[in-house]
């Protein structure tokens, strides 16, 4: 029952609510208050005027006015004839300029990469190790390999220079490779006071550099004790054969060391100079 109660108050609220609204609407139409026309009703000079139309009449002659048939006919004027537009006016649009930025990217990438290639596969002069490296003078290079009692290191080259004695030279000839014979037979063939040998400071056991032994006047390996001759033939130690050596040359006496040419070295038993051990030993003992 309560329930039913309220939606008749909702509803004579609602009808209250529309019936001011329309009664609201007719007021603006004539822009007139109740009070404001209540006094001009009252007003004697007023009442033989005509009375204001009320909104719905007001609406009423807008439709009837849209609905005439009395309509003016215009004609309109002919189009214009077309005419392109000016680039130069227009300019570039967007899609052009990042159509031409996306192209213009793709070309300077492409142009890097190929100048990076070109760098890459054009041949680059080389120098130290593994390529052709100038020692010096020859005369030089044996006064350098006396001053330092017997043995000359070339960090650049990662070598050591001994002298190779010429009277030595025959049995060298019958055992080691054109290649290595250059450099031990350039005292006898022009004229210098011994040869000279280009030794890698690798060991070939297990890679250790290899330091010479200035009282036995070999090169002794302090790792596992490999020893050699002053010519890198060995002598004692695990490793499998002798110190391995550098391709060289002396041209107009300049001594050139190829280290980019490895040469093995000799096999175990070879010993060309007969040289023995000049005093004691740096690293342990002879293992014949």
């Amino acid at each position: 029952m309560a329930v039913l109660f309220a939606v008749v108050v909702l509803v004579v609220l609602a009808a209250a609510v529309l019936f001011g609204a329309a009664r609201r609407r007719d007021r603006s139409a004539t822009g007139l208050s109740r009070e404001a026309r209540t006094r001009d009703r009252r007003n004697p000079a007023l009442a033989a005027e005509p009375t204001s139309p009320t909104g719905r009449e007001v609406e009423r002659a807008e439709r009837e006015a849209r609905t005439s048939t009395d309509l003016e006919i215009v004609e309109s004027a002919p189009p214009a004839p077309f005419v392109a537009p000016d680039p130069l006016a227009i300019g570039v649009s967007r899609r052009q300029f990042f159509n031409r930025g996306i192209v213009g990217m793709m070309g300077l990438s492409i142009a890097g990469f190929g100048g990076a290639s070109l760098a890459f596969l054009w041949p680059q002069g080389v120098s130290g190790f593994g390529s052709k490296i100038k020692v010096g003078n020859f005369n030089e290079v044996l006064a350098g390999i006396k001053a330092n009692n017997g043995f000359l290191y070339k960090p650049e080259g990662r070598m050591w220079l001994t002298a190779y004695p010429n009277g030595a030279v025959e049995k060298a000839r019958a055992t080691y490779s054109a290649a290595e014979l250059n450099g031990m037979t350039v005292g006898v063939d022009q004229g210098f006071e011994s040869g000279v040998v280009a030794l890698y400071q690798k060991c070939p056991h297990l890679g250790c550099r290899v330091p010479n032994c200035v009282p036995s006047q070999w090169f002794e390996c302090p790792c596992h004790g490999s020893q050699y001759n002053q010519v890198g033939e060995k002598k004692g130690g695990p490793a499998p054969r002798g110190m391995d050596r550098f391709a060289v040359s002396v041209v107009e006496g300049v001594l050139t060391v190829d280290t980019g040419t490895i040469v093995q070295g000799p096999p175990i038993g070879t010993n060309t100079t007969g040289q023995e051990s000049e005093g004691p030993h740096c690293i342990g003992q002879v293992e014949h």
